[in-house]
């Protein structure tokens, strides 16, 4: 079996740990420097594929919809998000590590299909907090899939977009009738105990990472 040669590395801002892209024939895997477990894998996207999905599909009526996704990943979210709307439509990507959307330009892209070379697609480079701290009212949906879910695995300031006041903030950049997806590695009754509380209708939607029946499964919360 052929090995997995290294393509890249970056550094996560603010927290020094290494990103690591590998690739072995047509897979692709990003890794945390150190660790033994993969962050992402290009064949196990159907996760990632169904948080645009499913979030898009509420708000296919809207009239030039605006999305913005929090990670760019391996593309695939945004990717399924452009697939799933429009011409119309503006699709915003924060991504805090420049190197990821360089890989995604790059040998990367071809995996998800080079969304990025969509005119509809743009990507901001920065942190997804400070982009919903300063957009009220600005977009049909919000997509995150920045780190593992409520319980950060790659930064804990990741960890405050679950919290009352980042719900609340997120809350604040929608549209009306706009609605928040939250991607996670796992189940999480207090963090839908804590939408709940904020005023949301929830709908915590179990997906498999592989495809319909096939691999882990996550979570994905759709509230709006």
């Amino acid at each position: 079996m052929a090995r997995f040669e290294l393509l890249g590395t970056a550094i996560i801002p603010g927290k020094g740990t290494q990103l690591r892209l590998l690739q072995r024939n047509d897979e692709f895997s990003i890794k945390i420097a150190g660790s033994t477990g993969e962050l992402m894998n290009s064949r196990l996207h159907g996760s990632e594929d169904a948080l645009a999905t499913l979030a898009c599909e509420r708000i296919s009526d809207h009239p030039a919809p605006r999305i913005l996704i929090g990670g760019l990943g391996m593309g695939y979210t945004l990717a399924a998000a452009l697939a799933s709307l429009g011409e119309t439509a503006e699709v915003t990507v924060a991504e805090l590590v420049p190197e990821v959307k360089d890989w995604n330009l790059g040998p990367l892209g071809g995996a998800a299909g080079f969304p990025l070379k969509d005119p509809r697609a743009q990507v901001h480079i920065g942190d997804v907090v400070q982009l919903i701290k300063e957009s009220p009212a600005t977009y049909d949906a919000i997509l995150l899939d920045i780190d593992n879910g409520p319980e950060g695995l790659t930064r804990k300031e990741n960890d405050w977009l679950y919290t009352r006041a980042g719900i609340a903030a997120a809350q604040a950049a929608l549209r009306p009738d706009g609605i928040l997806a939250y991607w996670s590695a796992g189940q999480d009754p207090a963090f839908t105990e804590r939408l709940k509380r904020a005023g949301l209708s929830v709908e915590p939607v179990t997906v498999r990472a592989h495809r319909p029946g096939k691999g882990a499964r996550h979570v994905i919360w759709l509230a709006w």
